[in-house]
């Protein structure tokens, strides 16, 4: 067994935490059709960690006949063992692209489609890598910064995504500047980011992380900041838009200071007005560090009795339970909000354009009330439309489940396209 572990391990091949010789590929039913997902971006983010359950959800209920393998970009045991425990049909491979004959370019040599999950924009080379095969792809909840289709090799990036078998925008900005510089795939529609088909739970830890912290069902919102801060000690953001500088301006700093304020007096006025609990619960591993400096350290005595910041990151599946039970969740960062809609909880997404246009995909699931930009909302809207939740929380549920219901027939209809693909 441990040699059998280690030539997984030096062959770039995962099992289950599974992974599969290369001659298993030829064991599936002939007649059954093999989808290979790109997906499991980062393990430092829950909502990185989180599209890819969700995806593979949409997948297994709207396209039940297929074979799924998982190109995993970046997991790690814990993450592996939630995926096969919640899918054990999974397999599961690990590996670069551009490894001659490698486990990756064996899953799509003997794979039918290759679907690109969601994300905010991308390289080409699989979308070259794939034409060059003849192997069908597409696009699953994509958003992009206008730099992918304009600027230098913006046409033939363009050229690239009218290669898609089908592209699917997780924002209607998206999808509108795609459309406005003459991407023409066969079908361009919006459609949800994976992670709205999110169903994984760890009941146990979150209920132990309740208990722990003296929280009761229902009584409790939660929050989170995003900052100006570097994703990892020492590494710079290579992108354009520089959303996580190494080295924060003063200007960045003081656009920190001045929303953790918005949170600090919308924290106040809740727990005045409800004497309900609020817990700081990150969506990003590196933010616990900054929302604590940020939004509670800086807080009276008095009012930090009333608020919990989580010093320990967690798992997506504990994060599913927790939100279930929480009152609100609100968030700078929107996979938070949207694992809350997963679980039917109200949300309030306090977005900044400038981290990415997927801020607009929950007004395009009908709750753009829930969706107050940060820079021009003071706290005491926010805090209105908070309370507009609190005051009819069942109007609030059921409005929660409408949108959802809308999330469900787009992701049924875009996995009906994937099925008409791969049956050719």
């Amino acid at each position: 067994m441990s040699s059998r572990r280690s030539f997984l391990k030096n062959s770039g091949l995962a099992l289950g935490a599974a992974a599969w010789p290369a001659a298993s590929f030829a064991q599936s039913p002939e007649k059954q059709k093999t989808v290979l997902l790109q997906c499991a971006w980062a393990t430092k983010n829950i909502g990185d960690i989180g599209h890819t359950p969700g995806t593979l959800r949409f997948l297994e209920q709207y396209l039940p006949e297929a074979k799924v393998i998982l190109w995993a970009a970046n997991t790690n045991e814990e993450v592996d063992a939630m995926l096969m425990k919640r899918f054990p049909k999974l397999e599961i491979v690990k590996g670069a692209l551009t490894q001659e004959g490698g486990a990756v370019q064996e899953a799509i040599k003997h794979s039918d489609f290759f679907l690109r999950g969601p994300g905010m924009g991308q390289s080409t080379d699989f979308m070259i890598y794939c034409n060059k095969i003849g192997k069908p792809w597409g696009l699953q909840g994509q958003s992009y910064f206008p730099d992918m289709v304009t600027g230098k090799d913006g046409e033939k990036r363009i050229a690239l995504l009218n290669g898609a078998a089908f592209i699917y925008c997780r924002d209607s900005k998206t999808l509108k500047l795609l459309q406005d510089v003459g991407v023409k795939p066969p079908v361009l529609e919006f459609g949800p980011d994976g992670c709205f088909g999110i169903d994984v739970r760890n009941e146990e830890k979150a209920l132990e992380r309740m208990k722990k912290h003296g929280l009761e069902e229902k009584k409790f919102i939660t929050l989170q900041l995003r900052t100006h801060s570097p994703t990892s000690p020492g590494v710079d953001d290579k992108r354009p838009q520089k959303l996580n500088p190494l080295n924060p301006t003063p200007a960045n700093i003081a656009d920190d200071t001045r929303r953790a304020k918005v949170y600090q007096d919308l924290i106040a006025m809740w727990v005045k007005e409800t004497g309900y609990k609020v817990v700081i619960a990150p969506e990003v591993r590196k933010e616990m560090e900054y929302n604590k400096k940020f939004v509670y350290d800086p807080l009276p005595d008095d009012l930090k009795k009333h608020v919990v910041n989580f010093d320990e990151f967690w798992n997506v599946d504990e994060a599913c339970s927790f939100y279930a039970r929480a009152h609100t969740v609100i968030c700078h960062e929107p996979h938070t909000p949207i694992m809350a809609l997963a679980m039917g909880t109200p949300m309030m997404h306090t977005f900044s354009e400038f981290h990415s246009p997927k801020c607009w995909m929950f007004k395009d699931i009908g709750l753009e009330e829930w969706a107050p930009e940060f820079d021009t909302t003071p706290a005491t809207k926010m805090f209105e439309i908070l309370m507009g939740i609190h005051h009819d929380y069942a109007a609030a549920e059921a409005k929660v489940k409408k949108a959802m219901a809308y999330v469900e027939d787009r992701a049924k209809s875009q996995m009906s396209v994937l099925r008409d693909v791969i049956k050719g």
